[in-house]
């Protein structure tokens, strides 16, 4: 069962758990305590075999998450930003890439500098048509540390993402989505819905299977591996699955599959 955390709300509803980031009053901010609590929430969540898709969200009209709380490290040091940079890749970014389950990031309003950056680590990402999405940090004399400066070259290419850095320009939702940034841009009411009709379809499908290809498709950024031959590995290790096998007899026995998750 997931607790209730201070600045984190969490809604479990058809094997969907929509986690909130709760400062409204903040622009939705991440804060030490906040990150702390988004990995908690995380943590307790990949243990809960019900729980299928995660949604990540942020209170209110106006802001995914905004960035992260200026006033925390204002005047920090070089060691104290380097740790930082490192606690917030450990606990949230890097944590939320490679997460067994699939993450998909309901961007509603301002998502700037680390919020840009959390949705970039979600796995899918869906924008409401008044999205603003930048990463602003070089404009108060630092650079994206929460990843952005990987991810956003990833997402959309050398170039731009050079532009939108140095610049500290934002774009629109559909700019995003032209860019392959965002997957799809909907009306804001309509945000959460798309969000959870993704996440319906992927609670149908075997979860050893995604968590699998959740691997693998990382594989591949990672210049440490060698994404096809993870692949073929991978691949291999799919057919001593109970998954598979539930999955071939249905579809032979033309019927839905049941996947028993191991």
């Amino acid at each position: 069962m997931i607790m209730t955390y201070e600045n984190v709300l969490t809604e479990i509803e058809n094997g969907i758990l929509t986690i909130t980031v709760n400062r409204p009053d903040k622009l939705n901010s991440l804060n030490n305590k906040t990150i702390e609590e988004l990995h908690e929430a995380l943590l307790e969540a990949e243990n809960e075999k019900d729980i299928k898709a995660i949604i990540i969200t942020g209170a209110g009209t106006k802001a995914f998450v905004a960035g992260a709380d200026i006033a925390e490290f204002a005047d920090f040091n070089v060691t104290q930003g380097r740790q930082l940079s490192a606690t917030g890749h450990f606990k949230i970014f890097n944590f939320i890439e490679n997460y067994s389950k699939p993450v998909i990031a309901a961007i509603n309003g301002f998502a700037l500098g680390g919020g840009l950056e959390l949705a970039m680590a979600c796995h899918i990402r869906v924008a409401s048509d008044n999205a603003k999405m930048g990463l602003p940090e070089v404009s108060l004399g630092v650079i994206p540390g929460y990843g952005g400066t990987q991810r956003l070259a990833q997402l959309v290419g050398k170039g731009k993402a050079f532009e939108m850095i140095v610049t500290a320009d934002m774009i629109n939702a559909e700019e995003a989505f032209r860019l392959g940034l965002a997957n799809y841009v909907t009306k804001q009411e309509d945000l959460l819905s798309k969000c959870k009709e993704i996440g319906s379809k992927i609670a149908l499908r075997s979860s050893v299977a995604i968590k699998t290809a959740i691997k693998v498709i990382n594989a591949g950024y990672n210049k440490q591996e060698n994404g096809y031959e993870v692949e073929i590995e991978e691949f291999g290790k799919m057919f001593g699955t109970q998954d598979f096998k539930e999955g071939v007899n249905a579809f032979l026995e033309k019927r839905k599959a049941n996947f028993p998750g191991n």
